[in-house]
């Protein structure tokens, strides 16, 4: 079966999206799907090739269509809004010529030019409108990254059965690599002697991931820990300098994502910050990191929130108030303090992630989506 996937998106991309969509591709022709994925030709500081880019195995075609690429123009939702509808008129005159099962899209506006094609969706406006809920009926199955995106949807009227729920996903192999602890933190010039708290992703592009949380972290806790928040753009580290750092956080810019797993091994534990208040962060977000944490195995603190506890329970992390610096500290510190604890949340996270690998999500997929082709 030929399987097309639309990914409105700059490829490559330091953002998480383009890891998700690689790996998925790849997924899903281990499957043994004939896949092509269209994404938009547009101006990238990037230059790598994608498959090198992200370490994935050349088993799928990139194709670049042709866009209005207007996405830097300075009223950039106008610009953003532009860029995608071009792209899928340029894709629905590429694909009139061409033979295809199955057309699987990220970009919501894909229903103002296809029918019968399968939607990943990732967020939901708070207050949908018209136009929003024209759109959102369109697809033929909706996979829903979250059970509350799943609630949002049910509320729209959108009968049950036409929602999957489809988590992110991770490479366990990729996590997994020979070096130990010290040797990971020789190989990325990280002191031997310190307790290491690692964070990886966006620094300021959302508010949300709360870094603040964890440089105000840093000034409770002594010269003996060490945070390492690995990802930022320049931009965002050039801003956070603006304040004063404490001198046990070290900022990291954006590193290939072959290099994170290192920086995973380097650390005694993880910690995902995110921020209450926002429904992206508290409702819909399944992030990537997560599961790399998961297959890293080490011991995880989560802010609790309603998103993240759709993965993780007490058994696989060490939950703190979300927004609340001395309550992680307060984590961070039992962390260190029970050995035991530490051993069974990594053991604990270890076991739940084997279920979510990018094989299985692409088969869920395949399952939902065979006896479904296009007519």
């Amino acid at each position: 079966m030929k399987l097309i996937y639309i990914a409105n998106i700059r490829l490559p991309t330091e953002k998480a999206h383009g890891i998700q969509i690689m790996k998925m591709c790849e997924a899903l022709s281990n499957q043994d799907l004939d896949v092509e994925l269209l994404v938009p030709r547009r101006i990238n500081d990037l230059l790598e090739d994608p498959f090198d880019f992200y370490q994935v195995k050349r088993i799928f075609k990139i194709t670049r269509i042709l866009c209005f690429d207007l996405v830097s123009f300075e009223k950039w939702r106008i610009g953003f809004f532009v860029s995608t509808l071009s792209f899928l008129f340029f894709t629905k005159i590429y694909l009139f010529f061409r033979e295809y099962d199955i057309l699987y899209s990220r970009e919501l506006l894909t229903g103002l030019f296809f029918r019968n094609y399968f939607f990943e969706l990732h967020n939901f406006l708070q207050k949908p409108g018209r136009f929003y809920k024209f759109l959102i009926f369109k697809p033929r199955t909706i996979f829903a990254l979250t059970g509350f995106l799943k609630d949002n949807l049910k509320k729209t009227g959108i009968a049950d059965k036409k929602i999957m729920i489809l988590p992110d996903a991770v490479d366990l192999a990729e996590f997994s690599p020979s070096l130990d602890r010290e040797g990971a933190r020789k190989k990325l010039n990280l002191p031997l002697d310190k307790k290491i708290i690692i964070y990886t992703g966006s620094f300021l592009f959302y508010k949300w991931k709360g870094i603040g949380s964890l440089l105000d972290a840093g000034k409770l806790l002594k010269d003996d820990f060490l945070f390492v928040l690995v990802g930022g753009h320049p931009w965002e580290i050039r801003k956070l300098k603006e304040r004063p750092i404490p001198l046990n956080v070290l900022l990291v810019s954006y590193q290939k994502h072959e290099i994170i797993p290192y920086y995973l091994k380097a650390a005694d534990i993880f910690v995902i910050p995110n921020e209450k208040g926002d429904a992206i962060s508290e409702k819909y977000t399944s992030p990537l990191k997560l599961f790399e944490y998961m297959a890293s195995r080490r011991p995880i603190i989560s802010s609790d929130l309603p998103s993240l506890r759709e993965i993780l329970t007490e058994k696989e992390a060490l939950f703190f108030e979300a927004g609340n610096p001395a309550d992680l500290v307060r984590a961070i510190k039992k962390i260190f303090e029970d050995k035991d604890l530490s051993e069974k949340l990594s053991y604990n996270a270890y076991q739940k992630v084997k279920d979510y690998t990018w094989e299985k999500r692409a088969k869920k997929i395949i399952f939902e989506t065979s006896d479904k082709k296009l007519y």
